[in-house]
C-alpha cells in the first residue's frame, strides 16, 4: 500500500473508531432520555460511520493500479464514494425532517428529556471538533476530496451538536419540551445543506470541471514561459482523483524540425507539472503557428483570438 493509500487508511480507521463510539453515546442516551434532538444527532454520528466504512474499502481500490478496463487507474473510486457520502448525508437528514416534522405536525405530547442529554452532547462537540480536524490533517496531506469532505461534514457536526445542546439548554430553562423537537428539525435542514454541498463540489469533478480558474492560469503563465510555444488553446484540465490530467495544443514556427517542436512539447510539459505539483500527466499537441481549426472544447487565455 503506498503512502497515500496508508494515510487515507488510517484516517478511515479513526473515524470509524471515533463516531462509532459517538452514534452508540448518542442513540442509547438518546432514547432513555427522550430528546428526539440527541437521537438526530446520534444518527448523523452513524452515518459517519458508514462513511468511515466505505472510505476504508476506498482507500484500498484507490491504491490498484491501471488495468485494461481502467487504463487511467481506479482514482474515481474516491469521487465514487464522495457521491455516496453526499446521499448517505442526505438520507440521514430527510428521515430526521420527516420524523421530527410529523411529532410538530400531530402535536404529540412530549416529556421534557433528561440531564444526562446534556452531558453526552457537550463530550460529542468535544469529540467531534477533534475528528474534524484529523480528517482535514490527513485530507490535505494525502491530496483526497473525499477525507476534505467528510471533515467538511464532521465540522458540521460540530454545529449540529452544539445547536442540539443550546436547544436543550433552552428546554430546560423554559421547561417546553416541543424546543427539542423544533431543535431536531433545524438540525435536519443543516445536514440536507450539508449533502446537498458536499454533491455539488463532487459534481464538478464528474462534469470534468474545475472549482476557478487556477489551473488554467497556472498553465497558461507556464506556456508563454517556454521560448519557442505560442497560442495554447483547446486547453482541458480534469481531475482524477487527487491528481490533475492536462491536455492543450500549442502552436511552434512551421519550419521547425521534428526533433526541436518535441523538445518544446517537452519543455511545456515540465514547465506545467512545475507549475502545478499536482499534474499526473500532460498531453501536448503541436500545430504550426496561424493553424486554423474548429475548436468545440477547451480554454485558451482571454484576449487571445
Amino acid at each position: 500500500m503506498n503512502n497515500r493509500a496508508a494515510l487515507l487508511q488510517r484516517a478511515s480507521v479513526i473515524a470509524l473508531v471515533g463516531n462509532a463510539f459517538l452514534a452508540a453515546a448518542k442513540l442509547i442516551v438518546g432514547f432513555i432520555s427522550g430528546s428526539m434532538a440527541v437521537l438526530g444527532d446520534g444518527i448523523d454520528s452513524s452515518t459517519d460511520v458508514v462513511i468511515a466504512v466505505v472510505a476504508i474499502f476506498t482507500a484500498r481500490i484507490v491504491d490498484k493500479p491501471g488495468d485494461k478496463e481502467h487504463p487511467y487507474g481506479h482514482s474515481r473510486a474516491e469521487t465514487v464514494a464522495t457521491i455516496v457520502l453526499s446521499f448517505v448525508v442526505f438520507f440521514a437528514g430527510s428521515q430526521l425532517l420527516v420524523r421530527s416534522a410529523s411529532s410538530l405536525i400531530s402535536g404529540e405530547e412530549a416529556d421534557l428529556p433528561s440531564v444526562i442529554a446534556i452531558a453526552v452532547t457537550a463530550v460529542s462537540i468535544v469529540g467531534k471538533l477533534l475528528l474534524s480536524w484529523i480528517q482535514f490533517y490527513y485530507g490535505k496531506k494525502a491530496g483526497s476530496s473525499m477525507l476534505i469532505a467528510n471533515g467538511k461534514n464532521m465540522r458540521s457536526d460540530v454545529v449540529i451538536s452544539t445547536s442540539v445542546l443550546v436547544g436543550l439548554v433552552f428546554t430546560f430553562i423554559l421547561k417546553m419540551p416541543i424546543l427539542d423537537r423544533i431543535t431536531a428539525l433545524l438540525v435536519s435542514l443543516w445536514i440536507i445543506k450539508v449533502a446537498a454541498g458536499i454533491f455539488k463540489e463532487v459534481n464538478t469533478e464528474i462534469m470534468e470541471g474545475t472549482k476557478d480558474a487556477g489551473p488554467y492560469n497556472e498553465i497558461f503563465a507556464a506556456v508563454s514561459s517556454v521560448p519557442g510555444a505560442g497560442n495554447p488553446h483547446r486547453t482541458r484540465v480534469r481531475r482524477l482523483g487527487s491528481f490533475l490530467i492536462v491536455d492543450l495544443d500549442i502552436e511552434v514556427e512551421p519550419n521547425l524540425t521534428v526533433k526541436a517542436a518535441h523538445e518544446i512539447a517537452h519543455a511545456v510539459e515540465q514547465a506545467i507539472v512545475r507549475a502545478l505539483p499536482e499534474v499526473y500527466d500532460v498531453i501536448v499537441h503541436i500545430e504550426p503557428a496561424g493553424n486554423t481549426e474548429d475548436e468545440r472544447f477547451g480554454l485558451r487565455p482571454s484576449g487571445n483570438s
